[in-house]
């Protein structure tokens, strides 16, 4: 039975267009003025709450210079000019998945990062549309929302960054836990459970929660479901299909091609291929590779073509990952690219 999830991305809000990506419409840009950095908070001024309430109404409304300007907090004005660029962007692309595509074919990415999230959350949540796999949906998180990592006895964890941080602010109690902690009260510890057999069906009760570790030592479920996700967003986005599967080293003489899905995998792949020397604790933070191989050689580029190109997942010396999904979109050697 398929289940419901994430609906803080709006994908029930967005629509197929014939190629079967998602196209938005007035609802999807509503959902965006009621997060945090556009909803106005109680000491919004009226320039503020006017601009709001008429976006509301008219989500496509053409904002003026001046209507922008009678924003009295400068925070959220700023908040909002980027807002207005990136539904300006959405709308000329006319889907999801041709903002996010686009942005990145652009010199220079002009979309906040808070955006850019999500577009690629609505993009992994329709990738999942029809399943009920706890190990997929969880995977998808490290598309859009930070990690923190940890590598213990070669076991490689990933919880989110962000659920971490709330949990050692507040104990996991919210307002409440955050004033027990101000006054010294001791506040019991919130257990974020490792995904596995037994507890992955309450994903779907805890979604929004973002509380599951994933578990992402080779040969387990959680890099298969990762290495899984990476194939369909290829296929999705750069109509390629390809086979990637989780390795525990790159052992190729003949080694041709890498793509490394973070800053810093892509520096410490790029120093082991021209055989550089690696700290020890450099290759640590390499938490996990892949292998990737097209399933119709003609798709990659000669240089490339008949050969596996390998991909890389590290953390940073602070053990925080960011996965930067658009890395395949732009450093895939495809033969239409070459």
């Amino acid at each position: 039975m398929a289940q419901d999830f994430w609906a803080s991305s709006g994908f029930r809000l967005l629509a197929r267009g014939p190629e079967g990506w998602l196209v938005p419409g007035d609802d999807y840009l509503r959902h965006f003025l009621a997060r945090p950095e556009l909803a106005p908070p109680p000491e919004a001024g009226p320039g503020e709450r006017h601009l709001h309430a008429r976006l509301a109404e008219k989500p496509r409304l053409e904002i003026r210079e001046a209507d922008l300007a009678a924003v009295e907090d400068d925070d959220a004005r700023e908040n909002w000019a980027e807002f207005l660029r990136f539904r300006d962007r959405l709308l000329a692309a006319g889907s999801v998945e041709a903002c996010y595509v686009d942005q990145f074919r652009r010199a220079r990415v002009e979309i906040a990062p808070p955006f850019l999230d999500a577009l690629a959350q609505a993009i992994v949540r329709g990738l999942l549309e029809g399943l009920a796999d706890p190990w997929l949906a969880r995977a998808g998180e490290l598309f859009f929302r930070p990690q923190r990592v940890s590598v213990e006895g070669g076991q490689v964890l990933a919880a989110d960054a962000s659920t971490i941080e709330a949990y050692a602010e507040t104990g996991g109690f919210g307002n409440l836990g955050r004033l027990l902690k101000q006054q010294q009260t001791p506040v019991a510890a919130v257990k974020m459970d490792i995904l596995n057999d037994e507890n992955a069906p309450f994903y779907f009760l805890r979604d929004e929660l973002f509380s599951f570790l994933l578990d992402l030592t080779p040969g387990r479920p959680g890099a298969k479901a990762l290495a899984t996700l990476l194939e369909r967003w290829v296929a999705h986005l750069a109509g390629v299909r390809v086979a990637i599967e989780p390795v525990e080293r790159v052992d190729d003489e003949r080694w041709r091609w890498h793509v490394g899905l973070d800053v810093e995998s892509t520096a410490i792949l790029n120093a082991l291929y021209l055989g550089e020397a690696v700290p020890d604790e450099a290759r640590a933070r390499l938490a996990t590779l892949f292998r990737l191989e097209f399933a119709e050689p003609a798709d990659a580029a000669p240089e490339v073509a008949g050969r596996p190109v390998y991909l890389g997942l590290a953390f940073r010396p602070d053990h925080t990952l960011r996965m930067k999904p658009q890395n395949l979109l732009v450093n895939l050697p495809l033969a239409r690219a070459s």
